[in-house]
């Protein structure tokens, strides 16, 4: 089974172009599923052992354990990955995982900033005061003003495209028609798409050209050139590294949202939806390949539709 799976790994990685978390993702569940059924002193298992059976025994280990719905049915989801690949593969000769019903979830609208919340916390960012330590010294100081440059720029650009955190992260410098104001971005399944953004990403985009140059020379990894976005040792960027730039902006900001680089890919698309852009368009853009993914950004619409409704109608 461990071939199998370093197998399916290898195929992630190669073929389906699946990020470094997804593939930590994946690893983690299927390491814990095979576990699960070699326990110590236990000769090893096939993979063309594994039927329905097998698979809902381990569900019910997992609700034993107290583990959320939504964990248990992320792994069912990895399992049934797994053996669909190995059935293409010829392992097994069908994949057992589709017989088991995935754990019944909530259904959850995501949670979307209003366009004017969203633009009066952009345009913030401009007057935005990092903490003063007590004794700063002048790398500090200019690492500070450095980074404010290249986290504006971050933001804007998250919400001026929708792009996922990982595909930020993967833009290189032949990514980028900075003149016609255009992404190429290499999304999940390794499938291209080209994305505009407007004129408030394309002017913090600019101001902060200069100081990715600046940041560059602070690499000692000359592979790290082609990266957009810089760490301040120069090298690329991570998605938890971009995350803490949205929770930090948060904070200095002193607002109460749970925001997150996923909440300004949400607000992208709920804002074009509200404003009367296509759905398909909308589509098109945020790379889904699925139009019901899409359309839960309709739902988000019609829920604050709704809020302003019984807010403002005199007899609601």
């Amino acid at each position: 089974m461990k071939a199998a799976i370093e197998k399916f790994l290898a195929y992630l990685r190669s073929v389906r172009n699946a990020s470094a978390h997804t593939l930590r993702n994946y690893a983690s569940d299927l390491q814990q599923f095979h576990t699960y059924l070699t326990p110590p002193d236990s000769p090893p298992i096939k993979v063309a052992d594994i039927d329905h059976r097998v698979i809902r025994e381990y569900l019910g280990h997992l609700h034993d354990q107290k583990l959320q719905k939504s964990s248990m049915a992320r792994k069912l989801a990895t399992l049934r990955s797994f053996l669909k690949f190995c059935a293409r593969e010829g392992i097994v000769r069908e994949n057992a995982a589709r017989l088991v019903a995935t754990p019944k979830l909530p259904k959850r609208v995501p949670s979307i900033l209003s366009a004017e919340e969203m633009n009066e916390f952009l345009d913030g960012l401009a007057q935005v005061q990092r903490p003063k330590a007590k004794r700063p010294s002048a790398q500090a100081a200019q690492d500070a003003a450095l980074l404010l440059q290249r986290d504006r720029a971050i933001l804007e650009l998250l919400y001026a495209s929708g792009l996922r955190v990982s595909e930020l992260t993967g833009l290189n410098i032949d990514d980028v028609d900075r003149k016609e104001r255009m992404l190429r971005v290499i999304g999940k399944g390794n499938k291209e798409r080209i994305i505009p953004y407007g004129s408030k990403a394309e002017e913090a985009f600019e101001r902060y050209w200069p100081i990715r140059g600046k940041l560059l020379t602070r690499s000692r990894n000359s592979g790290d050139g082609r990266a957009v976005f810089l760490s301040h040792e120069g090298r690329r960027m991570g998605n938890r590294s971009v995350s803490r730039v949205v929770k930090k902006y948060v904070r200095l900001m002193n607002v109460s949202w749970d925001l997150h680089p996923h909440s300004l890919r949400h607000a992208f698309a709920s804002h074009l939806l509200a404003d009367g852009a296509d759905l398909r368009a909308i589509q098109e853009l945020l790379g889904h390949s699925s139009l019901s993914t899409t359309q839960r950004y309709t739902h988000a619409s019609i829920r604050q539709l709704m809020e302003v409704y019984d807010k403002a109608h005199p007899h609601a």
